[in-house]
């Protein structure tokens, strides 16, 4: 891709802005920055990056004359009015994503994973095997790591071999000529609707990731998975299934406590590979599990040994805030699952234990919790409940598991985890899991999913042992 003396815009001053427009600067464009917002942090990011050579207009965005590409971020919405009038003038608009895999060398391998939960944890996991196989790794895009530096020579001159990508649906939005090696979409559930305008635009984003002669690494649980991959993917291409019980030949799967691959073996009708133990996915809740045999489909779709997939379990550390296990107090576990910020989230958490005082609440942005209350009912002991959307969550109690004790904290400042987690406490008996799976966002009260996760293992720490 020729970017030199092309004049690009690039909108937004967020994430992937910043190293995006240092990327293009480095390839030749003329580059021009917009960004509606025009705070501190914001202020900061334009004034780095007019140093290095970019134009920044900060305010009201309008596109540049003169544009020629437009690379946004992803979190602009498709019908924001500088990319309207971009598609109207019939200039290109694509993402960071796009971008990156334009500029990447011909050699260089992408191994794709998209789904409403379990990404960052997948490619981690995934981060973890193709290391413990040797290869020159790395885990980036939604995950953190901007992709566009991890495409482009380091200071040394160094670049990776492969790269675990994690994608979320807005990037996969402005994807379109994305040719992942293998790619997996691990479930679908509803999330991001008022960016996409319902359920499936959303989950068809999310099939975008299964494109032509790309390997479709498939959750045979999850409809929308297999849909997509049999709807929108390349027939021709390897379909491989993961299930949680016995594989059948071109899947992997659970044998008692055994991760097996009967897919990437010479017979996988007659023969099959230990890869891991139960004991080897940390924590071992299904979905966790689950996650597993998505990285371990795409790190052996390119011939990592088994060896090295439990080697990367063993190595994979687990984000903060994802079922993490905060103490026990009193013979009751407490585990902080903030990073469930939706229902489909919660309910893989509710249902890793037996008896569960469930904390949640907070922003619901529209999604229906009654499904998952019904689900999760027999496990529940009681449940202490905070923030905005919380009557929502209570009635569906109400209705649908009316023997549970409910406490309802009304506070709205940040110290009102201490009054939660202390309702909690005593409701719980020895036996029981103290959960924080809120099912919904944190904005309402804390910064972000992050916040809110310390401060209930602050409070749960500031309890008697």
């Amino acid at each position: 891709m020729d970017l030199n003396d092309r004049a690009v815009c690039v909108t937004g001053l967020g994430v992937s802005g910043p190293p995006v427009a240092r990327a293009l600067l480095a390839q030749g464009a003329r580059v021009t920055v917009v960004d509606a917002r025009t705070d501190e942090a914001t202020q900061d990011h334009a004034a780095h990056l007019r140093e290095a050579g970019a134009t920044v207009e900060l305010g009201e965005p309008e596109l540049p004359a003169d544009t020629e590409l437009v690379v946004t971020s992803p979190g602009w919405r498709p019908d924001a009015p500088t990319l309207l009038a971009a598609q109207r003038a019939g200039i290109e608009v694509i993402g960071d994503i796009e971008l990156a895999w334009r500029l990447k060398p011909a050699g260089q391998v992408w191994l794709a994973v998209t789904g409403t939960n379990g990404k960052t944890t997948t490619v981690r996991m995934l981060e973890a095997m193709l290391r413990a196989d040797g290869r020159c790794a790395a885990a980036v895009g939604n995950v953190g790591t901007p992709i566009i530096d991890a495409v482009l020579p380091d200071e040394h001159g160094q670049i990776h071999d492969i790269l675990a990508v994690e994608l979320s649906s807005f990037q996969l939005h402005w994807s379109a000529s994305l040719r992942p090696h293998a790619a997996v979409v691990l479930n679908v559930a509803p999330d991001h609707l008022d960016w996409h305008g319902g359920l499936t635009p959303y989950a068809h984003a999310k099939g975008r990731v299964y494109a032509q002669d790309t390997i479709r690494v498939v959750n045979t649980a999850d409809p929308w998975s297999c849909e997509l991959a049999t709807q929108q993917g390349d027939p021709a291409a390897r379909l491989v299934g993961f299930r949680l019980d016995t594989p059948a030949p071109g899947e992997l799967g659970v044998v008692e406590d055994l991760l097996i691959d009967r897919a990437f073996t010479d017979d996988p009708r007659a023969t099959a590979e230990q890869l891991a133990t139960l004991a080897d996915v940390r924590p071992a809740a299904p979905h966790n599990v689950a996650n597993a045999l998505a990285a371990a489909a795409l790190a052996r779709s390119v011939g990592v040994a088994p060896e090295a997939v439990r080697a990367g379990l063993a190595a994979f550390a687990p984000e903060p805030h994802r079922i993490s296990h905060v103490a026990t107090r009193g013979g009751v576990d407490y585990v902080d699952d903030s990073k469930a910020t939706n229902p489909h989230a919660a309910v893989a958490s509710l249902l890793a234990y037996t008896s569960v005082v469930w904390v949640a609440g907070g922003l619901l942005k529209g999604a229906d919790v009654d499904e998952i209350v019904a689900a999760a009912a027999s496990r529940l002991r009681a449940a202490v409940l905070l923030g905005t959307d919380r009557a929502q969550v209570r009635e569906a109690l109400h209705r649908h598991a009316p023997q549970v004790p409910v406490i309802e904290i009304d506070r709205t400042d940040t110290e009102a985890m201490s009054e939660v987690v202390a309702a909690a406490a005593g409701l719980a008996q020895q036996g029981d899991t103290v959960l924080l799976a809120p099912a919904a966002a944190s904005m309402d009260m804390f910064t972000n999913y992050i916040a809110r996760g310390e401060a209930f293992a602050a409070a749960v720490h500031r309890l008697d042992g």
